[in-house]
């Protein structure tokens, strides 16, 4: 088989980004043997080594680190091209791996999709959504939404909208617990917690009315690592909880919980849009990160205002 140099290249930055042969061929739908024939005549072709090998993990030589760069670029240029060069001009196209939060993603992206669908039918989505601070290079991720604040200096973000959180219980729970006035009340009253699975802290919700502030940080009777479990354990009468209020929203209107404290409201967490300094944004992934900003800021339980 003729060697194609492009598509040796594409090989070795997927193996570079993945960190393994088997994870690139199968990224690429491709045989390991095909994948690792590709880099190898690559290197010949070079006349440098690109990967060092192991046992365990694949990681880039000091050539192969600087060569991936370029290539990134260049693949990324070439992808664009095509774009911009098709039969129609103004269609993006193409695949666009993308990251979130399962809230943002369950209650406000994901039943705004057929929108996105009929505006870039062109372009293909592959959509994670979990509570895992991903490495967006390792893991070939195009954009991510994020919340809280933004501290890697290899990512540009984007602020994008507010994640707004009540707090709730059961009607059940609440006929037999002590009555809820104040903050200072919660101590007589069974708080779920939820903790965040990648880093495994607790949250401590913050409840503000005006200048006053009152942080929930009492032992808290149980603890959940999953959203979904989270909630489904308040409306099964097992205490209060600090939930994103899109999520609450459909339990609240169907009768299974009910908003306490409803003049504390606990603070919003900022959520941010962020993508790969190295990454060169294409029209597909652009056209993503339009739509998404979009979606947020006409939703008025997501828009920063």
């Amino acid at each position: 088989m003729a060697f194609d140099r492009l598509e040796a290249m594409r090989a070795f930055c997927r193996i570079v980004e993945l960190g393994s042969f088997t994870r690139a061929a199968n990224a690429l739908a491709m045989a390991k043997t095909t994948v690792s024939g590709q880099v190898q005549a690559l290197e010949t072709q070079l006349g440098i080594k690109l990967l060092h090998r192991t046992t365990r993990r694949v990681t880039p030589t000091t050539d192969g680190s600087a060569y991936y760069e370029r290539a990134r670029i260049l693949l990324d240029d070439i992808d664009e091209l095509e774009a911009t060069m098709s039969q129609s001009h103004s269609v993006a196209r193409g695949r666009v791996k993308v990251e979130m939060p399962s809230p943002v993603g369950r209650f406000l992206l994901i039943p705004a999709l057929p929108d996105f669908v009929a505006r870039h039918p062109q372009i293909q989505l592959d959509i994670n959504c979990s509570e895992r601070i991903v490495d967006l290079v390792q893991e070939g991720v195009d954009c991510a939404i994020r919340g809280g604040v933004i501290t890697d200096p290899d990512l540009v973000c984007r602020p994008i909208g507010q994640m707004r959180f009540c707090l709730c219980a059961s009607p059940t729970y609440l006929a037999g617990a002590t009555p809820l006035h104040s903050p200072e009340d919660l101590a007589q009253h069974r708080f779920l917690a939820f903790v965040f699975p990648a880093s495994g802290r607790q949250m401590h919700p913050e409840l503000s009315r005006g200048a006053e502030r009152f942080i929930i940080d009492q032992p808290p009777a149980m603890r959940f690592n999953s959203g979904g479990a989270y909630i489904a354990a308040a409306e099964a009468g097992l205490g209060i909880v600090a939930v994103p209020m899109a999520e609450a929203r459909l339990s609240i209107e169907a009768g299974k919980l009910e908003e306490v404290l409803p003049d504390w409201g606990p603070a919003s967490m900022p959520m941010s849009l962020v993508y790969p300094y190295s990454r060169h944004l294409s029209a597909r992934v652009r056209a993503f990160i339009d739509w998404a900003i979009a979606v947020m800021g006409d939703d008025p339980l997501w828009r920063s205002q």
